[in-house]
């Protein structure tokens, strides 16, 4: 199997693998405890703590939580409820669905949702930002790199516009953190995931600068200081913090290798294949492609030795065409015709050639020819 999926998930790095085998055998302490096996259980916390931190700097504090998920669920509910003279929650259309459907939630709950047009390159009309984020506006989220076509959005200026306004700024930098700097300076709240940047799935973190307070999303022990309830995993956690600090080590020498595979595999599908989104600014693990006619779905049925994408992995199964894609102005045809190929770290110019090639076989069974 040829993996080219990046954006659903990442392999273990196996740094992070090392980190997290003690906690397999004795290791079962519980960090929240007094004793000393829970007082060693939580400095492996505080050191993973450390870790995913240093890629954000000073200024705020992380809490560790299950994933993105529940980080976006937290920041967005959180602000909403702590800020409940301010009614207004912007967003864009291409955001993910942890965003937008949290958002429609409160939506139905009393609150004024603004979703913010892309235009055909999938970057947001700041125009249009800069009307909607007004003194009502309790929070604004975006996404730093877009999980199903890899634009880079301008958070840098929307951070401005939600700072003029007296509004929060989230920022979900799961598919940017480790790949790209995040702009630190212009968010508020941070939402991170371990499994985008090859460490282990059921742990993401919520960073929070300095000030910021949100009502909890979970009620009970309070262990995290951000207020999120629920005893962490060292396991989780040190394999967490083993892939954030590679991730930073290696950030330089990443991003250059995709570049290449970028390159490699644009020069080899040739220009038929039509790129969705931006070229730049875009992270270039990420090729979202469309090849006019292609019935995506027999591709990857009859394509089964590569591990690729009709769109977010989130959405897969729901039969409906991308909203990100949509939301580019795309039709459900071209959207159909689209997939995602997503490659990193651990992907080989061998295997990525091979699975050009037997792509591309798909594409000719189906009569289609992209010269």
């Amino acid at each position: 199997m040829i993996y080219l999926d990046y954006q659903a998930s990442t392999p273990l790095a196996p740094e992070a693998a090392a980190a997290m085998r003690p906690f397999l055998g004795d290791d079962g302490a519980n960090p929240h405890g007094p004793h000393a096996a829970a007082r060693r259980a939580r400095a492996v916390v505080e050191q993973a703590r450390d870790r995913v931190a240093a890629l954000l700097g000073p200024g705020g504090r992380l809490a560790f939580t299950s994933g993105a998920t529940e980080s976006l669920n937290w920041a967005i509910k959180g602000v909403a409820r702590a800020r409940p003279e301010r009614p207004r929650l912007v967003t864009l259309a291409t955001e993910h669905a942890a965003t937008l459907d949290t958002m429609r939630w409160l939506a139905g709950h009393g609150h004024e949702l603004v979703v913010l047009p892309v235009d055909r390159a999938g970057l947001v009309d700041l125009d249009a930002a800069a009307r909607a984020i007004d003194g009502q506006t309790a929070l604004v989220a975006a996404m730093l790199v877009n999980n199903e076509i890899g634009v880079i959005q301008p958070i840098e200026a929307l951070g401005a516009l939600a700072r003029a306004a007296g509004a929060v700024m989230l920022c979900d930098a799961v598919q940017g953190y480790g790949r790209i700097p995040v702009p630190v300076a212009a968010c508020d709240l941070i939402a991170l995931s371990a499994h985008k940047i090859h460490g282990p799935k059921g742990i993401g973190a919520l960073w929070l600068r300095e000030g910021i307070a949100l009502a909890p999303l979970l009620h009970g022990g309070g262990q995290e200081a951000g207020g999120r309830s629920g005893t962490l995993a060292p396991m989780l956690c040190a394999g967490f913090g083993a892939a954030a600090r590679l991730a930073g080590a290696r950030m330089a020498e990443d991003a250059a290798h995709v570049a290449r595979l970028w390159t490699r595999a644009r020069d080899t599908l040739g220009p038929g294949w039509l790129l969705n989104g931006a070229a730049d600014p875009r992270w270039h693990g990420n090729l979202n492609l469309r090849l006019p006619g292609l019935d995506v779905a027999r591709l990857m049925a009859e394509t089964r030795d590569v591990a690729f994408s009709a769109g977010s992995a989130c959405a897969s199964g729901s039969g409906r065409p991308s909203h990100v894609l949509r939301a580019l102005g795309l039709s459900d045809a071209e959207a159909r015709a689209s997939l995602r190929l997503g490659f990193g770290r651990y992907t080989e110019a061998a295997a990525l050639d091979e699975a050009l090639a037997l792509l591309m076989a798909g594409a000719a069974r189906q009569g289609l020819a992209a010269a």
